[in-house]
């Protein structure tokens, strides 16, 4: 049976419809008969408006103490705009746009007054336009009838103006008589302010935590929540009646660093009603940036991460709602944008810097803006932390940015007939198996990522390529693990170096990724030290939650490394894999996984406990290490027979191949002719894969190498081209992009 999936992909964002639907009867509505496929939506471009990061408006002098970047340094002579963390549809083109505390700190940002700008973007569509942003009116939050009972800097004066060094204001939403609720970091608050920005009641305390710049914090008292780590998604229900503020960053003592809690704030009282949910974030330094309610109980959410420019990785809108939760007891999360990849056919803000062409990307640190418009459009804006951010152009602070996209349904393209597999993740742009590289190859349109599965200490699966991970990892540099290099026998041969079953995950999540072949690939080093060390539950979360660019549900292709000898220190792979797959409900013939080993043994093991579908790996020389520990004489050469692959199919749905056994190379380095292989493999009911496909020239066939420079890229493309003309069904690339553009 065919490895490649059939599966039809859920209906995953609203429609333009002027009437909301919910995304159950989105869902239901998307579905056709079985064996039909599901309609899709392509998130494009429409309208983008932007405001200069160093505009200034009317006001005293700010940023005395904001830290210097990017040639900018204060005082500035005026109010600096500093992005925006939240946004209201006034409902006449034009919107209410709420900066944050200013520079970052309560300590540098007294001179920052809290304001709710009137703005009205002059949009750049596809017909033109200017795509410029107009700063208008603004309402000065403050507190006039001393609602705070806490010192703030404006104490003495009658206007009692709120400063940065009050409030860190960061989310908004408009109540139906005209007044804001405003979601706020350091206690953290929830504000209510008349339509002039004047504070209606005292601040609402959140009433099981607090943040390190709460004002209440007694000596002594320990806070619940990080700083920065309150209130900056805050959503309304449609009828008024309801908030729903979101923690931004998990509590300190939660030993699940990626839950985020949902709270319930009735209106109509100013208090908590005692209801939360659960929200789980992809990895936990992500943060949750904003939150927008589309009807009774579904809303979007923000997810991002802190990076920006191209080492951005999270920068996605999530729908939940607040009905349904997964086995764990999270609310379900379904992608309705990944902000990375946005259709731009007009080329609207091309040139602009990086991510401006088409596909369009968000990859500011701080996107921390959603709204539906009332046409279903989403309007995405972000807040720049002036003069910090500098994703577009490096050197030169970001922007204000505004942007309109429309979530356009269509039929997705019927899925290639050849699999393509992100080798690693896309290992030629990004550190290997890092949620970074595995983000890169679903943008670059893979249709299944690659994890290699090792254990640490404490039994839980990370993803490496090897256990040793001294090349891999910055743990070399890291003299607290200094005694921890040793030297081992790994499959009958001595390593030295560091390895994963020494170390718990808590100490390999201290630990940063870097380059592997850094000679080869050296602009992959521009994002050493950046990203951790996945899990197997991370990696299944990333590809449950995203799509192919086919609309299909993006595959896992998990490879268990070494597993006798794993099994022979007591840290068997087979139990944890088989645990995660079920969790994630990844675990039936249908699920979007197959799971791959060099080794006979564990695959046959696997066969009886799970029901996704196997691949037996062949090397090109050399022998499965079960075997060789039970003296079993067969290598796999012997594998890859007729009657070698008859046996496979006992227990597998498929092979993957080293190239050299499906087309060898002749003496001169040149590609051979292909052998029976394929022929053989299919003749017995098996899918065949091969790798690796690389770009670069030493690893190419001489005859298709363009120059001498062993890093230089040569023609993979006719290296693919001619093992798919030779049978294979599908590849392991390090450059998805390229392998999908062989393909087609």
């Amino acid at each position: 049976m065919p490895l490649t999936l059939t599966l039809a992909a859920t209906l995953l964002a609203p429609t333009a419809a002027a009437t909301p639907e919910t995304f159950d009867e989105r869902s239901a509505a998307a579905s056709t008969e079985r064996g039909d496929r599901r309609s899709t939506t392509t998130p494009t471009l429409v309208a983008r408006a932007t405001l200069s990061a160093d505009v200034l408006a009317d006001g005293p002098p700010s940023g005395a103490l904001a830290t210097p970047a990017n040639g900018r340094q204060g005082p500035f002579p005026g109010q600096v705009v500093p992005g925006f963390s939240g946004m209201v549809d006034a409902g006449d083109g034009t919107f209410w746009a709420l900066p944050d505390n200013g520079f970052g700190t309560k300590a540098n940002s007294a001179d920052f007054l809290l304001r709710v700008y009137r703005v009205t973007p002059q949009w750049q569509t596809a017909d033109g336009g200017p795509g410029a942003l107009e700063l208008g009116e603004h309402l000065s939050l403050s507190d006039p009838h001393r609602h705070v009972d806490f010192p703030i800097v404006n104490d003495a004066t009658p206007d009692r103006l709120l400063t940065g060094a009050d409030f860190d204001v960061e989310s908004i939403v408009r109540a139906p008589d005209g007044t804001f609720w405003i979601g706020e970091e350091f206690g953290p608050f929830v504000l209510h302010v008349d339509s002039g920005g004047a504070l209606l009641a005292p601040p609402v305390p959140l009433p099981d935590a607090k943040s390190p710049q709460n004002p209440y914090l007694a000596p002594g008292e320990t806070a619940r929540l990080r700083a920065s780590n309150g209130f900056e998604a805050l959503a309304g229900s449609p009828d008024g009646k309801y908030l729903y503020p979101i923690t931004e960053g998990a509590f300190v003592d939660d030993p699940d660093q990626r839950r985020r809690t949902v709270y319930q704030l009735d209106t109509r009282t100013g208090e908590y009603t005692g209801r939360t949910w659960a929200y789980q974030t992809d990895r936990a330094a992500n943060v949750v940036g904003d939150a927008f309610m589309t009807s009774r109980h579904e809303l979007l959410v923000v997810e991002r991460d802190n990076f920006d420019g191209p080492a951005s990785v999270t920068k996605r809108v999530y729908g939940i709602d607040l009905r349904h939760r997964e086995r764990d007891g999270y609310l379900e999360k379904t992608l309705v944008l990944d902000a990375l990849k946005i259709a731009n056919p007009d080329g609207i803000g091309a040139g602009d810097g990086y991510g401006t062409g088409d596909p369009f990307a968000f990859p500011v640190q701080s996107f921390e803006t959603v709204v539906r418009l009332a046409d279903g459009r989403l309007l995405i804006a972000n807040d720049n932390n002036y003069p910090g951010n500098a994703a577009r152009v490096p050197g030169t602070p970001d922007d204000t940015e505004v942007a309109l996209v429309e979530l356009r349904r269509a039929r997705p393209e019927q899925p290639g007939e050849i699999t393509v597999v992100g080798h690693r993740g896309a290992s030629g742009y990004r550190p290997e198996h890092t949620l970074a590289a595995y983000e890169t190859a679903i943008l670059q349109c893979a249709d299944y990522i690659e994890p290699d599965l090792v254990s640490t200490k404490d039994g839980v699966l990370v993803a490496r390529h090897e256990n040793e991970i001294g090349g891999t990892t910055d743990v070399a540099t890291r003299p607290e693990f200094a005694d921890r290099r040793v030297t081992k026998t790994i499959d009958g041969a001595a390593i030295t170096g560091w390895f994963t079953e020494d170390f718990t995950l808590a100490e390999l999540r201290t630990l940063r990724a870097k380059e592997r072949i850094p000679a080869t690939r050296p602009a992959n080093t521009a994002f050493d030290g950046l990203y951790e060390i996945p899990t197997l539950d991370e990696v299944l979360d990333l590809a449950r939650r995203s799509t192919t660019c086919d609309g299909q549900p993006v595959g896992v292709y998990p490879e268990t490394k070494h597993p006798t000898y794993f099994d022979s220190i007591g840290l068997s792979l087979e139990e944890p894999l088989v645990a995660e797959l079920k969790a994630a409900r990844l675990d039936g013939r249908r699920a979007p996984v197959i799971v791959q080993s060099f080794e006979t043994g564990n695959l046959r093991e696997l066969d009886r406990m799970t029901g996704v579908r196997l691949a037996q790996l062949v090397n090109c020389s050399g022998a499965p290490y079960d075997l060789v520990a039970a003296g079993d004489p067969r290598t796999y050469a012997d594998l890859v027979t007729r009657t070698g692959l008859r046996e496979i199919a006992r227990y597998a749905d498929g092979v993957g191949l080293c190239k050299d056994v499906m087309i060898p190379r002749d003496t001169d380095g040149t590609l051979g002719q292909p052998t029976r292989v394929i022929d053989d493999a299919h003749r017995a009911g098996l899918v065949v894969h091969g790798w690796t496909f690389r770009a670069e020239n030493q690893f190419l066939p001489a005859d298709l190498r363009s120059s001498a420079d062993p890093a230089a890229y040569g023609d993979l493309a006719s290296e693919i081209r001619a093992f798919v003309d030779a049978g294979m069904d599908g590849l392991f690339s390090d450059h998805p992009d390229l392998a999908v553009a062989a393909v087609g």
